[in-house]
């Protein structure tokens, strides 16, 4: 818990510093391609378009479980789980990318994940805004509860940060840990009702539902899907919200420790 505290001091005071490394990494990503951030659109759009036209009406016909268009039902979900996979790459290699950071002294390798993942952020709030927009191309029109979708956004960070500190020092040692990631999280995407309903399983075994609600990334689908359509508020899950934060919290303090344990070898391996 001390390392935790003294963690957060130094992102307070390190803060103008994190933000422009975070600023740098999301221009770099773009350097060097003709297109430039077009590129960072295209896969997650081709995606959607790909999930709309299988589980949609022209597709399997899957029926939301809630009055409204499948493709409106589908980016609340999808949106949140581009930004938790793309940060869990992102801060895997990171430690690897930044080598050369690593290796100072005076730096505190602890903002590595961090710095990876506010520049996911960034492209995660474009993604927020064409959502909004779709939205209004369906007369969806807004609601208070929108403004929500910024603390489920918070709620992704942290969970990815609290996985990301250990697959990130991990990977220094095991290099393999990049490709098992990868496959996790593909095979995870499946483990959350993001293309379909829930209830296709839950109708026949409740017991499945409570192995969806056990994955913490479930509260965070149900969330935007509650802010962007039915107009509920986190208090209105008090159950599932502390289970969440209780999950996340025990998962950062496991990462970090074992960030802690690894973090003076990091230089040598590097």
């Amino acid at each position: 818990m001390g390392y935790m505290i003294s963690l957060c001091r130094g992102i307070i005071e390190k803060r103008r510093l994190i933000l422009e490394l975070a600023v740098a990494d999301f221009k770099k990503r773009l350097a060097g391609s003709y297109f430039g951030v077009v590129w960072m659109f295209v896969q997650p759009v081709v995606t959607v378009l790909i999930y709309f036209l299988i589980f949609g009406p022209y597709g399997f016909k899957s029926a939301p479980p809630v009055p409204a268009p499948y493709v409106i039902w589908l980016v609340p979900g999808i949106v949140p789980w581009f930004f938790f996979s793309e940060g869990i790459n992102a801060e895997t290699g990171c430690l690897q990318e930044y080598s050369y950071l690593v290796k100072k002294v005076v730096f505190s390798v602890e903002f590595l994940p961090i710095i990876k993942l506010l520049s996911c952020a960034m492209v995660h709030g474009c993604f927020l805004l064409i959502m909004g927009g779709l939205y209004l191309c369906y007369q969806w029109w807004p609601i208070l509860t929108w403004i929500q979708v910024l603390y489920y956004s918070f709620a992704a960070f942290m969970l990815a940060l609290a996985l990301g500190y250990l697959t990130s020092a991990v990977q220094v040692f095991f290099k393999d840990m990049t490709q098992i990631v990868g496959i996790m999280l593909q095979f995870g995407m499946w483990l959350v009702p993001i293309m379909y309903d829930e209830g296709l399983f839950t109708d026949r075994a409740a017991w499945i539902g409570i192995l969806f609600k056990l994955n913490p990334f479930y509260y965070i689908v149900v969330g935007y899907r509650d802010s962007m359509l039915t107009g509920d508020w986190f208090w209105e899950r008090p159950t599932l919200t502390l289970y969440f934060w209780a999950v996340t919290t025990l998962l950062l303090l496991a990462g970090l420790k074992v960030f802690k344990r690894l973090r003076p070898h990091f230089s040598d391996v590097l």
